[in-house]
């Protein structure tokens, strides 16, 4: 059974399934047309050392990067309009390939060209991040973004952090404006 993740609490992933090795976390999202444009969100992910910061801009996947350098993160393609069921975008990790210097994975969330189309996660509905073993698709963990920000374009939704060599994953859910531009600059 499925962990419904709760904000600030984190879980770990080896004491859910032991011997995990590949994880996919999954975004999907309603459909939304605002100001004559679909809300199109995208999936990234932050890997960063102790500090708290990217060892090198490489380390940052999304729709432009799509491999780690290590080749543990992999962001295979882009889903402008969150149609159909299931997860909208997806990016895939080895856990067992990480670079040991990466302690952090934080999974973001921004909303495309937000500023040019006034589009904010107020219009967003039904956000969800699922962590899935990749071995057999069975869902781990799974945080729905509830909250309604009305003047947002950015959210980190979730974490991973190593925790004595395994990895615990929690749900943040924290907003941000001004788009993935503000995310790379706190995280560079």
């Amino acid at each position: 059974m499925a962990i419904h993740l709760e904000k600030r609490k984190p879980v770990s992933l080896e004491k859910t399934t032991p011997g995990l090795r590949k994880i996919i976390a999954g975004l999907g999202w309603d459909t939304a047309n605002v100001n004559g444009y679909n809300v199109d969100l995208d999936l990234s992910v932050f890997m960063m050392g102790a500090n708290g910061k990217l060892p090198q801009d490489t380390f940052f996947v999304f729709y432009n990067n799509n491999t780690s350098p290590d080749g543990a993160a992999y962001y295979p393609g882009d889903n402008r309009d969150g149609a159909g069921e299931g997860d909208d975008e997806i990016i895939s990790i080895d856990l067992g390939k990480v670079d040991q210097q990466i302690e952090y994975l934080y999974f973001a969330v921004t909303i495309d060209q937000a500023a040019s189309r006034a589009h904010h996660f107020g219009y967003v509905r039904n956000a969800y991040i699922n962590i899935r073993n990749e071995a057999d698709n069975t869902l781990l963990c799974q945080y729905r973004l509830n909250e309604e920000f009305k003047e947002e374009d950015s959210v980190i939704i979730a974490t991973l952090s190593r925790n004595n060599g395994q990895w615990d994953v929690e749900a943040v859910g924290q907003a941000f404006s001004g788009g993935l531009n503000t995310l790379v600059d706190m995280y560079q």
